[in-house]
């Protein structure tokens, strides 16, 4: 089996690249599909929920499938520089692939609203990191600005490049179940996942490949939740800061993706996406940053009322490893470190203690 380098070199054929296109890639792809045990059965309902773990990226979220489309188009067309807005993935992405294609990264992220991991990793892979005080939308709409006066690529989902590289999740969702799902559950901030997967979806659809296309169901913070109220929302606010977005640069995209699919979006407040985290941590072992959850946070509810019916088969993308925002997961365990003698009796004490 040859070895795996990456999605561009795997989906060549479906991608914009031509033979000669240097590729500028970490291995990104290729992310675990995992079929859940426990969760299910807590819910008393036959259903089939698989979590597609975009936390197994190279910089550790679902941005760097994009990323490594719209970093070596940069390249191709002659850019010496990306810039982009983020709430801290999209910023880690792009720095460490303008890294890796010895590019300069500028990042503008929000004051005070961006998980430490998240920054640490845009700084460290050498990235101009450049702190606003606002939020995510103002940090969009000067990104468009400069880009007009700077010779700079913008590297945001608004970039095209970007879709396409996404849109290789639904692909490897396909090849390893061998279907569509019936449901494919996803996180909504700036819409453009949504959008990518349902291309993904439709480019092996049309090529007979699948039968059927999932519902795509889109779950937003209830404090960031613009598809819900049916238009922008000027001060976002929600602990899963990755879709603290108010102002979706998708949003007409995201609409057609529902229209089309027969899905349907809907919000989940900050206690609910922080009980999914917590819930899949404990019964699953699988530990993903809080705006992830909100995926299976609204599943679960959906399957609990019924929405989605007994029988179905779920897909609930986990966009972004749990180690992005480690204060928020520490604030959340209510057991307290066990501090003890360095002796076998005090070990031993605390085991027999736990175990009654």
């Amino acid at each position: 089996m040859p070895r795996y380098t990456g999605l561009i070199n795997k989906y060549r054929d479906r991608l914009p690249v031509h033979d000669d296109t240097r590729i500028i890639s970490l291995g990104e792809g290729n992310t675990p599909l995992i079929r859940l045990q426990n969760i299910p059965r807590l819910l008393g309902k036959d259903v089939d929920i698989y979590v597609k773990y975009e936390g197994l990226n190279p910089t550790g979220s679902f941005k760097d499938r994009g990323m490594t489309m719209a970093v070596t188009k940069a390249v191709e067309a002659g850019s010496h520089a990306i810039i982009c807005a983020s709430t801290g993935n999209t910023s880690a992405a792009a720095a460490a692939y303008a890294a890796r294609a010895e590019i300069t990264a500028f990042v503008l992220i929000p004051d005070g609203k961006i998980a430490l991991g998240k920054l640490a990793q845009a700084m460290i892979y050498g990235a101009v990191v450049i702190q606003i005080k606002g939020n995510f939308d103002d940090g969009m709409r000067l990104v468009k600005e400069v880009a007009q006066k700077a010779p700079v690529t913008i590297v945001n989902s608004i970039n095209p490049y970007r879709l396409q590289g996404q849109k290789t999740a639904a692909f490897e969702v396909v090849e390893e179940l061998g279907f569509a799902p019936d449901f494919h559950c996803i996180p909504v901030g700036n819409a453009g996942n949504i959008t990518a997967y349902w291309m993904g979806y439709s480019e092996y659809h049309a090529s007979g490949i699948i039968h059927q296309r999932p519902r795509m169901v889109g779950y937003q913070a209830s404090g960031a939740a613009p598809f819900l109220r049916g238009k922008m929302v000027d001060n976002p606010e929600t602990v899963a800061t990755a879709i603290r977005i108010g102002h979706p640069q998708s949003w007409d995209q995201a609409w057609k993706v529902r229209e089309e699919s027969n899905g349907w979006f809907d919000e989940c407040s900050d206690e609910e996406i922080l009980a999914a985290q917590k819930l899949l941590c404990e019964k699953e072992g699988i530990f993903c940053e809080p705006a992830s959850a909100a995926s299976l946070a609204g599943a679960m509810r959906d399957i609990q009322t019924a929405k989605i019916p007994e029988g179905s088969r779920i897909v609930c993308t986990l966009t972004g490893n749990g180690l992005k925002d480690p204060d928020v997961a520490l604030k959340q365990c209510r057991t307290p470190l066990v501090s003890i003698e360095a002796t076998l009796d005090q070990v031993q004490r605390a085991i027999v203690e736990r175990l009654r």
